[in-house]
């Protein structure tokens, strides 16, 4: 470049241009209302379609009641359970080491990789009638297959790597260090886990059981096959709202929706909450 020729402005190679951020955001914006915003205002306006009395009536129906019962039923059992595994793998993978903790890792994304329906499946091929497991629990009086326990059984295999999968980035964070130093001084290795580690992961474990709650709630595919969609008995707000809707009862269908759609923003709110006060505790689980 010649003396007399002016620099070119300089610009970090990660900031864009003024009119480029306009058009990124817009597009952002777009896209987050016809696929987010669009749809939830939809099921609000449907459900509000012949005025808030009809809707307040329609969830006072016995079959909604029902369900209403049974999702929440269904995420208090299964949410704990696997807060209480999630708590155990990550300990496990996190504080020893062993052969095979890279198969581990992997059985515990399995969920992810593997459709809710096929799930729901091999849970009726296990636990079904027709099986011996599940018959000879059917004469014991304990049916697993279109009965409450499918249900959780479901709900707990698909919800299973949220709590995990949020604890195990920042027990590898935090190390082994304070741990080891309270075992040295004389400290169960209960306490150890109840004065130390627990503190240490109470932020990212309730992180893990805000989305775990919210997706047993949600859950469809796997509770749709191994429920039976019983009216009444075994049918959760998701199938509920499926079968109402399949008979044209549009108003009980989009309020019982409307209802599962503000448990989902209810979560989604402690869970920013969550994020906005304890970004620092949180910040381990963004590294990894």
């Amino acid at each position: 470049m010649s003396d007399t020729q002016a620099p070119a402005k300089w610009r970090p190679v990660t900031e864009e241009s003024r009119p480029a951020r306009i058009a990124l955001i817009a597009v952002a914006l777009v896209g987050l209302g016809i696929l987010v915003l669009a749809p939830l205002a939809v099921v609000f306006a449907e459900a509000l379609a012949k005025g808030a009395g009809a809707a307040i009536a329609s969830l006072g129906n016995r079959d909604a009641q029902s369900a209403i019962r049974l999702t929440l039923l269904v995420a208090a059992i299964a949410v704990p359970l696997n807060a209480v595994f999630g708590i155990a793998a990550a300990w496990t993978i996190t504080k020893f080491d062993f052969r095979g903790k890279a198969f581990l890792i992997t059985l515990i994304d399995l969920p992810f990789s593997v459709s809710p329906v096929v799930a729901g499946l091999a849970l009726v091929l296990l636990f079904g009638t027709n099986s011996l497991i599940g018959g000879w629990l059917v004469a014991q009086g304990f049916p697993i297959i279109f009965a409450l326990p499918g249900i959780v059984l479901a709900s707990v295999f698909v919800t299973f790597p949220f709590v995990a999968r949020e604890l195990i980035p920042v027990m590898i964070e935090q190390g082994r260090a304070e741990e080891e130093a309270a075992l040295t001084l004389g400290a169960s290795g209960w306490r150890v886990f109840r004065t130390v580690t627990l503190p240490n992961i109470k932020w990212a474990l309730l992180y893990g059981v805000l989305l775990c709650n919210a997706r047993a709630m949600g859950e469809f595919g796997a509770v749709a096959v191994v429920s039976g969609k019983i009216r009444g008995v075994t049918a959760t707000m998701p199938i509920t709202i499926e079968m109402m809707y399949n008979e044209y009862l549009s108003v009980a269908a989009f309020s019982l929706a409307a209802v599962l759609a503000a448990l989902g923003l209810l979560t989604l709110a402690l869970k920013t909450v969550l994020e906005w006060r304890h970004a620092d505790q949180l910040a381990a689980t963004r590294r990894h």
